[in-house]
This record gives structure tokens, sequence and C-alpha cells, in this order.
């Protein structure tokens, strides 16, 4: 894919504001963050893969800050801030961190590592973006990925479904906490379906995929246009919509589709897909 699929021209409209990505590393959150770059957006781009991080600090030098971050580190939150001042403030702060594992052996070390990362990681990383906008007074967006998988509990899926339920619901009460406080700062609760992307294994396929050159712009839209609630996209918004209208009774007993085997020429291309230039 070359970097000029990236650009997007109306997203010039808002040259200058000043993002933070948690969790740009790989994935969305590196494919929004060449975007953003690329339309004269300031970012601090933060996570774990130092390597990818340097990397696009080399490509856009005048427009691009990075931090190593982990977020199940007592120490990110003021990392973050320090990423921040970097930039030379923080208008936004989207959080696109997460771990997923299909575990229908319910492995303990990969439960909880994933509930270390969307639970205790999520609520450490979006209070100190919240605590940023409230005690700087510096009106705010937090924008975050959830997951239509927070809908339901999904058996194959437990910690992650659960965790992603965590995240919609945290987001929910910081929202009314925000309201209560006279804190001046947006929410978005960013739901897609899945996505292909590095946390997806390349010899799987899942149902109604979506590719990030699809959805990582409908994100950035969603982010822009400060929707409270955006699932991406129209197709997963059905699914979404079916299922919570099913009985608990009935949900239990199903068996809902996560992934099948793909073949050899299918795994090519989804190795592909998942492919971010910088």
């Amino acid at each position: 894919m070359e970097t000029q699929d990236y650009n997007k021209s109306w997203l010039h409209k808002y040259a200058g504001k000043k993002i933070v990505i948690m969790g740009a590393g790989s994935g969305q959150g590196l494919r929004a963050a060449v975007m953003l770059a690329l339309a004269g957006w300031k970012v601090g781009v933060a996570g774990r893969n130092v390597k990818v991080l340097k990397k696009l600090k080399e490509k856009f030098p005048d427009n691009i800050e990075w931090a190593e971050i982990d977020v199940t580190h007592d120490d990110a939150p003021q990392k973050l801030e320090d990423l921040a001042a970097k930039i030379g403030g923080m208008d936004i702060y989207f959080h696109v961190a997460g771990i997923q594992y299909i575990n229908p052996e319910l492995m303990i070390s990969q439960e909880v590592e994933t509930l270390e990362t969307e639970c205790v990681g999520f609520a450490r990383m979006l209070c100190a973006a919240y605590h940023y906008f409230r005690f700087s007074g510096r009106k705010g967006q937090i924008a975050a990925i959830t997951s239509v998988g927070g809908t339901r509990g999904t058996g194959p899926i437990a910690s992650y479904s659960a965790g992603k339920k965590f995240g919609q619901t945290y987001i929910e009460a910081l929202a009314q906490l925000a309201h209560m406080q006279k804190v001046d700062v947006a929410f978005t609760d960013i739901r897609p379906g899945w996505i292909r992307t590095p946390l997806e294994l390349d010899e799987l396929n899942y149902p109604i995929n979506m590719t990030m050159s699809y959805a990582v712009p409908k994100i950035l839209k969603a982010i822009i246009d400060k929707k409270r609630v955006a699932v991406i996209d129209w197709r997963w918004n059905c699914v979404y919509a079916f299922w919570r209208r099913i009985p608990r009774y009935i949900w239990e007993r199903m068996t809902p589709p996560i992934c099948s085997k793909a073949t050899q020429a299918q795994t090519q291309e989804n190795a592909r897909l998942e492919t971010t230039v910088i």
C-alpha cells in the first residue's frame, strides 16, 4: 500500500490539532497516526513497539513525537503527561491499546493478561487523560476503541468481551462524572467489528472482516464529529442491534461464529491487508 492511500483531504481541515494515540505501534493506532501526520496534525504516538514509533518520528519529524508507554505500568500516566507536553498540549486522547486471545481453554495467564490491559490499563489511561483535561482547564476529548464484542459475553473470547464491556461502561461513567464536575471533555466510544490488524491471526478468517483502509477513516470521522457512540460499520450496526435483542437463555446456548481456518491464499491476503507502510 502506498503512503498516499492514507491521505484523506478532509483531515487537513483540522491541521494543527494535537492528539495522543495510545497503542500507535501497530494496527489501527499506527494507521491513524500516519493519516493524521500526513494531514498536518501534531501527533504523540505511544506504545511498546519502540522500533515502529521511532520510524514514525523519522518519517514525520515535524508532526510526531513518541514515547514508550505500557498501559499496565504505574508510570504510564506521567509518561502520557510528558508526551502531551512534547506536542504542545493535548486536544484529543485516543486509546487504541488492546490485546486479544481466542481462549476457549481458559488459560488463566491469557485471561489475566487480557484483563490487565483491557480493564486495568484502560482505566489507568482514561483516568490520566481525564485528570489532564480537568486540572489543566483545557477543553478536550477522550476517544477509545471498545468493540461490538462488548455487547455480549462470548465464550471463546470471555475476557476480551468482558473487557470491552468494561470499557463501554467506564466511558459512560466518566461522561456522567464530567457532567457532575463540569469538566469540558467530550467522550467517543468507538465500537468496531472485526478489523484485519495484527491482533487477528493471518491463518484465520473472521466474519464481516474490515480492512484498516476502510475502517480507520470511519473511526477518525467519528472522533472529529464527536460521536458519543460509533459502531463501525453499518453491517456491524445491524449485528449489534440483533445481538442485544437475543434473550439470555438463548444466547447462552448459542455458538457464535468467531473465526474459521483460512486457506493458504487467504492467509497470504490477510497478511498483506494488515500491513501498514510507514
